[in-house]
């Protein structure tokens, strides 16, 4: 494979996840240098320790943000608790990773790239899954903001929007489901290696559905 990542810095979020080894592996394979955190090196709700965190990586090319979480629940059936926790677990940290990102590259004055993982149910909303839904359309909504935001700067923010991805927490919680329709992890990590890649050269303030 091209290396056309060779001697960039570039963080995941969430890379202990069910996708976050196939996008670190796909960047890898480009040159990339990966910075990983895990949960117990860097808590992502903590805004104080997300700036500290990016403040102290070397001058970055991107950064991608898989960190997140899903709950499943009806409008009636979801506390106040249970929406704030899926909005801090995937709206906050994807928002105080960008936000911090945008800070580290603008540095280098040479540009770079974000790309945030939110869900295709920012297309196409369900019910019975209200939080979830609610904090993935926010990320989408602050995605293309911010893209609009930096135009000009040679950032470029996109996300991209998986549908049910096949992995083994997916087929333990869902054993009759047809997984011949859920999505393989290197597939995505493909279409998010390419997004945070110098060979992309145009697209910002996309959602990439996958």
């Amino acid at each position: 494979m091209e290396q056309t990542l060779a001697n960039l810095h570039l963080i995941v979020t969430g890379a202990g996840g069910g996708l976050g080894p196939a996008v670190v592996d796909a960047l890898r394979a480009m040159g990339a240098t990966c910075h990983t955190p895990t949960r117990a090196e860097l808590d992502l709700t903590n805004e104080e320790a997300v700036a500290t965190f990016y403040a102290s990586v070397p001058a970055l090319w991107a950064s991608v943000h898989v960190a997140g979480g899903f709950s499943m629940a009806g409008i009636e059936d979801t506390s106040l608790a249970a929406f704030t926790e899926q909005w801090t677990t995937n709206t906050v940290t994807a928002f105080l990773a960008s936000r911090e990102a945008v800070r580290n590259i603008k540095r280098t004055g040479q540009g770079g790239r974000i790309v945030n993982v939110a869900s295709r149910v920012v297309l196409d909303p369900p019910g019975g899954k209200t939080a979830y839904v609610t904090s993935k359309a926010a990320v989408g909504a602050f995605t293309r903001a911010m893209a609009n935001e930096v135009r000009g700067t040679g950032i470029l923010i996109n996300a991209v929007l998986p549908d049910t991805i096949d992995t083994p927490r997916n087929r333990a919680a869902m054993p009759h489901a047809d997984t011949s329709l859920w999505t393989p992890p290197e597939s995505i990590a493909r279409t998010v290696a390419w997004l945070a890649s110098p060979e992309n050269r145009s697209v910002s303030g996309a959602l990439v559905p996958v």
